[in-house]
């Protein structure tokens, strides 16, 4: 059940179950973005730093965004109190309980190293930490991490942050691209992903959230990206749509990041359900979690409330996930077999 804010809120209902146990992949989720209230708070304590919050009840009251750069101003404000390696590591450890308990097997983490060494923090006590609490995870639930580059800054300090970088690449999978889209065309980034994938990272992209469809085949076609992160506006473009079936190029679609941005306000016009019966490999994520309403099983329930989804929908989007992931085949087939039993013992709907 979703409340006049488009929030998620517990309700222990059949489809509720259903969903939080079904086993999945997430493939969209910047670990800065579950920053919940109560961790920023312990971390300005530990680290001494000023917050411009008396309480979380007043941080939770700026969360009223009218665009992505509402929201970014937010977010990259309250990454001030991720400091220490221990930091990182809590951060991170404390998503992946929550991923975990929505029935997430595993997940590909975007990073943003920049909004930490601007701040002076040392990339490596970035890296370190998010490693050890992904060590200390397995295997009850596997991740990645993909190190973003910011799109408002120049493309110069997207390659000094991938050389900054490269003594970590062993930790690494892929690099992406998010931040401010409007007035950031993927094609000035052209550079710093030539020579990440030379690196050996596999890339993807945001693109087409509030970015045009052309945004999109820039990050196809200069980038060479192998996911589109985002792309809700590839339905503006047939073409496009046809594309991205034909290619199966998947879409990391985020539905309560989408509503609470103003992207689509109200998640009945959501196309996702079109670009499934157009044939596109789309997938449900949670985006920012901490700060849009829900996790990635409170994405599943919002978006299957406001399309009508059934319990088939959500199992090919569960699957979706999977085929969309950078996994070995082996883990990728291992892990579809789980959806199948899973979906077989489950009691039928009544």
């Amino acid at each position: 059940m979703t409340d006049k804010e488009g929030i998620r809120r517990e309700v222990p209902t059949d489809l509720d179950r259903f969903v939080r146990g079904l086993p999945k992949s997430e493939l969209h989720i910047h670990i800065e973005g579950t920053l919940e209230a109560q961790m920023m708070f312990d971390l300005a304590r530990r680290n001494g730093v000023a917050l411009p919050y008396g309480s979380i009840e007043e941080v939770e009251a700026a969360y009223a965004f009218a665009d992505l750069q509402s929201f970014l101003d937010i977010y990259y404000q309250a990454a001030a109190v991720l400091q220490k390696e221990a930091d990182f590591a809590d951060l991170m450890s404390a998503y992946l309980a929550r991923a975990a308990a929505d029935g997430v097997r595993h997940a590909e983490v975007f990073f943003d190293p920049q909004t930490h060494t601007d701040r002076g923090i040392d990339i490596g006590t970035v890296i370190r930490g998010f490693v050890s609490a992904q060590e200390d995870a397995a295997p009850d639930i596997t991740s990645t991490l993909i190190l973003c580059f910011l799109r408002h800054l120049p493309a110069a300090a997207a390659v000094e942050t991938l050389d900054a970088a490269r003594p970590h690449l062993e930790h690494v999978q892929g690099v992406g691209l998010d931040s401010g889209e409007k007035g950031n065309p993927p094609e000035l980034f052209a550079e710093p992903y030539r020579m990440a994938v030379e690196a050996g990272l596999i890339p993807v992209a945001h693109a087409g959230e509030e970015g045009p469809p052309g945004y999109i085949r820039s990050a196809l076609d200069v980038l060479g990206v192998r996911r589109i992160d985002h792309g809700v506006r590839a339905w503006e473009d047939p073409e496009l749509v046809d594309r991205l079936a034909r290619e199966r190029v998947a879409l990391t679609v985020c539905p309560l990041s989408n509503q609470r941005l103003q992207v689509f306000p109200d998640l009945g016009l959501h196309p996702l359900k079109r670009f499934m019966d157009a044939g596109i490999l789309v997938t449900v994520n949670s985006d920012d979690p901490a700060y849009f309403g829900g996790y990635v099983g409170d994405n599943y329930l919002a978006i299957a409330e406001a399309l009508g989804l059934t319990r088939t929908d959500l199992v090919q989007l569960a699957r979706n996930s999977i085929d969309a992931s950078f996994l070995p085949d082996g883990r990728k087939v291992a892990l579809q077999d789980e959806i199948t039993a899973y979906v077989s013992s489950y009691p039928a709907s009544p």
